[in-house]
């Protein structure tokens, strides 16, 4: 039994093909090869792709100067590869501000809560750019028997990807209403504490008045009459199984392979909202600076089963596609919280924020694809490339990711019928 450690695709595909110089599969019963072709002609195919793990080719020829040996022997491996996945965007469409203020003192329009402008959207969900292809890795760890069974241990993450958009006041080709009211920014946040309230000469309407300071405060509040407003999307996957491949049928020219692991998937969102609101000056201190955030975590626990099947191609090429699916307990928790940048009142160090927390549970289906192309360039050298995609029923998605409510921040939340993660993978692997 020698220990061996791969460098390369952690696939959920794990077929065990013999490549002889004419393609004959590699016999279980005799790993030396078969007794109509030499051992150093018989080469093994690949474990299942979306699983993980590589078994080396048992060719000698062509012989190249790397350390590299027979990975048909019992013992332990590793392995490595490189990921460029695609998830749906789990967050719906709301409007989150408009071009306008509201005349919150009645100072300016004669009547407190009179709205000022187009009322055209400034910033909404749906600006977001389009989804594109996040890179990741994925590694393993296992150990095989002699007779084929593999247990293993693997570990996919995927980089943050973040989606962003914005306004301020500057409109679309500098078009505003005469008295530039379209020039501001406002939303419907209300129930807030006076920590909030902005800058006291906010716009043109604010005046020290008589007596001193009494025409002030006309566009109450951070989010009433602000200069900028941004909005970001974060989203994050990461899986785990801890599982066996085992051989159920193997012929001269395809295997075919069961796969069964206990699976720990985790959904990661993150919606944040920045808003700030200079003076008239154009003077923004931090207590003029507010965040919103919402934070949707979904940790998956449960079996996963299925099979994959291999079949030979040509000479040093093989061919392998992988079902399998399985019933995860979702772990929904769901945090909000409004912030102030700095707190107010003359600089104390008091904590201002309002946060609302909710926890539940939930049953989500699984089911996952994946199809391989492998390549057994020299002895304990192999190549993959392929296709995957991993598909979730019954997650939960920020339908609506902002709740206006200070006090009491309710945003709506809706059952997503289905996420899908997918796209390519490619490595290499080396056996020593």
């Amino acid at each position: 039994m020698r220990n061996r450690f791969i460098g390369g695709a952690v696939l959920a595909a794990a077929a065990m093909l013999s490549v002889p110089a004419n393609g004959q599969a590699q016999d279980p019963g005799n790993p030396g090869g078969s007794s109509l072709y030499p051992p150093s002609f018989v080469m093994r195919g690949q474990s299942p792709a979306d699983i993980g793990g590589l078994n080396s080719p048992l060719n000698s020829y062509p012989t190249a100067p790397i350390p590299t040996g027979h990975s048909g022997d019992a013992g332990f491996y590793t392995a490595a590869e490189y990921v460029m996945l695609a998830q749906t965007r789990s967050i719906g469409q709301q409007t989150i501000a408009y071009r306008g203020f509201i005349d919150s003192s009645g100072r300016i329009t004669g009547l407190p809560g009179t709205y000022v402008g187009s009322g055209q959207v400034a910033l909404s969900t749906a600006n977001f750019q389009r989804q594109g292809f996040t890179p990741g890795w994925k590694a393993e760890l296992g150990y095989k028997f002699e007779d084929g069974l593999q247990v293993f241990a693997n570990f996919m993450q995927l980089a943050e990807q973040h989606s962003r958009t914005g306004a301020s006041f500057v409109t679309p080709s500098f078009r505003s209403n005469p008295n530039l009211s379209d020039t501001f920014l406002v939303a419907a946040v209300y129930n807030f504490p006076q920590e909030f309230s902005g800058p006291r000469f906010d716009t043109g309407f604010d005046s020290l008045g008589i007596p001193l300071g009494a025409n002030t405060f006309n566009t109450y509040g951070i989010w009433n009459a602000a200069t900028t407003m941004n909005i970001q999307l974060t989203q994050r996957y990461t899986q785990s199984d801890i599982g066996i491949r085992m051989p159920l049928l193997q012929t001269e020219y395809s295997r075919v392979y069961g796969i069964a692991s206990g699976r720990f998937a985790w959904l990661f969102d993150r919606f944040q909202w920045y808003t700030l609101n200079v003076d008239s000056l154009g003077i923004g201190l931090p207590s003029d600076q507010a965040w919103y955030t919402n934070t949707l975590s979904q940790r998956m626990y449960g079996p996963v089963v299925g099979c994959g099947h291999e079949v030979f191609l040509a000479n040093q090429f093989s061919l392998s596609a992988d079902l399998t699916g399985g019933l995860l307990l979702s772990v929904v928790k769901e945090r909000v919280k409004y912030k102030l940048e700095s707190p107010g009142n003359g600089g104390t160090s008091r904590p201002i924020a309002s946060k609302q927390s909710f926890d539940s549970f939930q049953l989500v289906p699984n089911a996952n694809a994946n199809v391989n192309l492998w390549w057994y360039p020299t002895e304990g050298v192999q190549v993959r490339f392929g296709y995957q995609a991993m598909t979730y029923f019954n997650t939960t998605r920020m339908e609506e990711a902002v709740g206006f409510n200070y006090a009491n921040p309710d945003p709506r939340y809706e059952t997503q019928v289905f996420r899908i993660l997918h796209g390519f993978n490619v490595g290499i692997g080396l056996f020593f």
